[in-house]
């Protein structure tokens, strides 16, 4: 007979709570004590520490189930309260069950004609909508019943019960005692819990009120035993001492027949105790402390927050085998390298199984031992026993040493690593790198990853993980290496790409004729970056074929260089910097910048991908990146304040152009204050107003920048920077020079301020340029007390929307990756959930993996002829 096989479905999860009696029943010792140790450091009976509870100690075994330290889970206990206390998180749920129930009679406060639409309403809606759906129905319930002040079934008058906060209920200004509070919740019958929300299988709202507290048991608040040899109690034993303790006393004082008003306070204070052990971080109760002033960490801490169970200790942890370090830019490194300081590499180690191939050299780095690099740390035996090796151990474990052991080596040059840098917000966050082991104290990186990871050198540091098994290596060898991640899947171009001081030395290498060498010279800088194979003949070479020298020779490429603006130019002519052509792998026409080799818009790079594959694109890359930066500094390249000069004459006609729309700026406000101003389609006046003033002052700086880009040489380094797109624009230029511009606040002109005026230092109700931000003098003449105060204010705004948008950004990142971290793509190429509900019939409605497209588009006529090229 075949095996038969019964899959059951979870439908849904009730969370409830515990009865009185079912704490009773799972209890194992009722604590009566708040001793934990008698004078021999034995746990006392029925404390808190009692035996019976579990054990801690590796000497012990538990009295319930006779398991020692690592076989018993724990037990439960409880403490007979002396008098019922409130349960703090069901304050709001007891709150709506005291107003919509009868204080005489306990019954629902609605006719009964109106149960059953209810009922049926709610039972719907959970079946239509689902729980969330219920919820609402319930809350509506709550609402409409709340302001009843006579009982529909026994006609007795109904108060309004206020909560006074944390755990006070007041009824017509007399307060209710917990134990009233109970008796009234036990009232309420099964069918009106239902109406009310509550599933009366899985609760009863008088539960809400403990009349038993459970006690967790000792493995859960472990005690540790410090240097001194004192025992250090954890937080949740010190709050359940003091539960026990008041516990006691007011036992005693009701036993004795105290007066009320010790027992009250008695009362209120175990109320205090048990609110603040279930959670120590609620408003208006003041948080239980140590002696040292520091809050105790109750059950609610926890379990919530980034310190909490779920998000510390389940769904991320600390792991061994990693390494945190600042990191420093390395243009020399290879991108898939990362440099990693000696220090780091005598610690870190990875797992090498011994065999006949390598037992000679792991023998050799077993004698090295933990301190001589490259070494060994430790020795893992076949049964699992690890054998630190040290001077006294090591000629033991060289003789021992065998095929199936493993050796715990450092790690050397080429070792495979993961690099991350946090926060981690997409795939390429978290790379595959080989380790290259250098000099210093920070981890190295090449400065074209930098994006990759949104990195930069003013201080980030980095995190490197060793995987530890085959698997893992392979797995991250194959799927996470810097050169499988070139192209990003978010828009399909590419990610990484040579920059800064490398595009300003190929873009000087190549414009016009470019830069001129003789044979040594070229040979000697294609040397210098790694190339060897040179097959260079002429005696004096040119930019453009020093760099043909790193393109294969069946390479052709046609694109646009940054300087092509299609308005101006529809087609540049053969021989035009704008005109990128490479023939059979020479640069025959075009200026290599940042719309080639860029990181983004590197088109070149990316036909290049496509026709050799990743391995060849990363070399390229790195010897373009190499190149740049070896030309710049054989050529030399720097950048002064005198960069920024302009002629009188061009000044004069800045302040001129300046003067001009200060003016025309007068004429609109004058328009506007007599009332001829033609309003715009759709606009008030004053919106008119402020629309054709910017119009009127961007004219200004725009006009401004041409003047200064007209003045400013091509040699300048500013200019060149800007053209080749390495740092910088124009924009900036006019800004140091010219004129800094109208200063935008929230997307329009600085209104805000003092009464009728943004500073004091104007008139009331002045509408002018310069007393709404318009900043008329240019960063190198310096800019007056009011300019410098407008340029500020815009300064802090940027500065607090990015402060304030990271976090909110990084909580909605949260939010959407466990919303969506069950999407994946089935093999009949649908997009579905965990359920396998279809949320797309084709991933992205058009199936293309962005990262194998040209920015997102197919380009089908390519396709077409290479397809044509391949059958020819």
């Amino acid at each position: 007979m075949a095996d038969e096989y019964i899959y059951k479905h979870v439908g849904s999860i009730e969370f409830g709570s515990f009865s009185p009696e079912e704490i009773e029943k799972m209890s194992t010792v009722k604590i009566v004590t708040a001793e934990l140790y008698d004078k021999e450091g034995y746990p006392v009976d029925a404390g808190l520490m009692d035996v019976r509870l579990g054990v801690i100690d590796p000497g012990l075994r538990c009295k319930t189930c006779g398991g020692k330290l690592k076989e018993c889970m724990g037990h439960f206990g409880h403490i007979e309260l002396a008098r019922p206390v409130i349960h703090i998180k069901y304050i709001k749920n007891i709150l709506d069950f005291l107003r919509t129930t009868c204080s005489a009679c306990g019954r629902l406060l609605m006719q009964d004609k109106d149960r059953e639409s209810w009922k049926d309403s709610i039972i719907k809606a959970e079946r239509e909508r689902g729980i969330e759906a219920r919820r609402d129905k319930v809350a509506e319930i709550i609402s409409s019943l709340k302001n009843i002040r006579k009982c529909p079934h026994c006609k007795e008058k109904q108060y309004s019960v206020k909560l006074e906060k944390p755990s006070t209920f007041m009824e017509n200004d007399r307060r209710l005692s917990p134990i009233e509070i109970r008796t009234r919740l036990a009232r309420i019958s099964d069918d009106d819990c239902f109406l009310l929300g509550v599933n009366s299988r899985a609760t009863r709202p008088e539960w809400m009120i403990f009349t038993l507290l459970l006690i967790p048991p000792v493995t859960m608040r472990p005690s540790i035993t410090l240097e001194t040899g004192e025992r250090s109690e954890d937080d949740l034993t010190h709050k359940l001492g003091d539960i026990v303790r008041i516990n006691q006393r007011l036992f005693e004082n009701i036993n004795a027949g105290a007066p009320e008003i010790i027992v009250e306070d008695l009362w209120d204070l175990l109320q205090y105790h048990v609110t603040t052990y279930i959670d120590n971080a609620i408003s208006q109760v003041p948080p239980a402390r140590h002696r040292s002033g520091q809050a105790l960490k109750t059950l609610t801490e926890r379990i919530k927050s980034k310190e909490g169970r779920f998000r510390h200790n389940l769904a991320g942890k600390r792991v061994n085998f990693a390494a945190r370090t600042v990191i420093s830019p390395d243009p020399k490194i290879k991108f898939n390298e990362v440099g990693i300081p000696q220090a780091v590499a005598l610690e870190l180690t990875i797992p090498e199984r011994v065999n006949e191939w390598n037992i000679s050299m792991l023998k050799e780095l077993i004698k090295r031992g933990p301190h001589a690099y490259p070494g060994a740390n430790y020795v893992i035996r076949p049964d699992g026993k690890k054998k630190q090796i040290t001077e006294e151990t090591k000629e033991q474990i060289l003789q021992e040493i065998e095929p199936g052991m493993i050796v715990e080596r450092h790690i050397t040059d080429g070792d495979i690593s993961l690099f991350n840098r946090q926060p981690s917000l997409h795939k390429m966050s978290i790379m595959c790198h080989r380790i290259k082991v250098l000099p210093g104290k920070s981890f190295r990186l090449n400065p074209s990853v930098c994006n990759a990871y949104n990195a930069d050198f003013d201080g980030d540091e980095m995190n490197l993980h060793i995987p530890q098994t085959e698997e893992a290596r392979a797995e991250a060898e194959i799927l996470m290496e810097v050169q499988t991640q070139l192209i990003t899947p978010k828009h399909g171009h590419n990610v990484m790409g040579c920059v800064e001081d490398s595009i300003t030395g190929l873009y000087l290498l190549t414009k016009g004729e470019g830069m001129q060498f003789s044979r040594e010279e070229a040979v000697q800088i294609l040397n210098s970056i790694g190339i060897e194979d040179i097959k260079l003949k002429k005696q004096a070479i040119n930019g453009k074929e020093l760099l043909s020298e790193l393109l294969p020779e069946d390479f052709s490429y046609e694109g646009y260089s940054k300087s092509y603006k299609k308005s101006e130019n529809p087609k540049p002519k053969l021989g035009d910097d704008a005109l990128v052509v490479i023939e059979n792998g020479n640069l025959t026409s075009g200026v290599i910048d940042s719309n080639s080799v860029g990181e983004e818009k590197g088109k070149l790079l990316r036909q290049f991908y496509r026709k050799y594959g990743e391995k060849e694109t990363v070399e390229l890359i790195g010897m373009m990146f190499r190149l740049g930066i070896k030309i710049l500094l054989k050529r030399g390249f720097s950048i002064s304040v005198a960069d920024m000069d302009i002629s009188n004459e061009v000044m004069k006609n800045v302040e001129k152009e300046i003067e001009g729309g200060s003016r025309e700026v007068d004429e609109i406000v004058r328009e506007y204050r007599e009332g001829t101003l033609d309003i715009l389609p759709g606009k008030t006046l004053n919106e008119t107003l402020e629309i054709k003033t910017l119009e009127v002052l961007n004219k200004v700086r725009n006009r401004v920048g041409e003047y200064v880009a007209r003045s400013i040489k091509m040699a300048n380094p500013a200019v060149i920077m800007a053209k080749a797109g390495s740092r910088g624009n124009m924009l900036n230029l006019t800004q140091m020079s010219g004129c800094v511009g109208q200063q935008a606040l929230m997307g329009q002109r600085i209104t805000t301020g003092y009464k009728q005026r943004t500073l004091s230092f104007f008139k009331k109700n002045d509408l002018g340029a310069s007393a709404h931000g318009f900043v008329k003098s240019s960063f190198k003449s310096g800019l007056s007390p009011y300019e410098f105060f407008f340029h500020a204010m815009t300064g802090r705004d940027g500065l607090m929307d990015t402060a304030l948008r990271t976090p909110k950004s990084g909580y909605l990142y949260r939010r959407l990756a466990n919303a969506l971290q069950d999407i994946k793509i089935e093999y009949d190429n649908t997009v579905r959930d965990a359920n396998k509900n279809i949320i797309q019939f084709k991933y992205g409605e058009d199936g293309l993996e962005v990262s194998k497209t040209e920015g997102g588009e197919i380009n089908i006529t390519k396709i077409l002829r290479e397809i044509k090229k391949q059958n020819a």
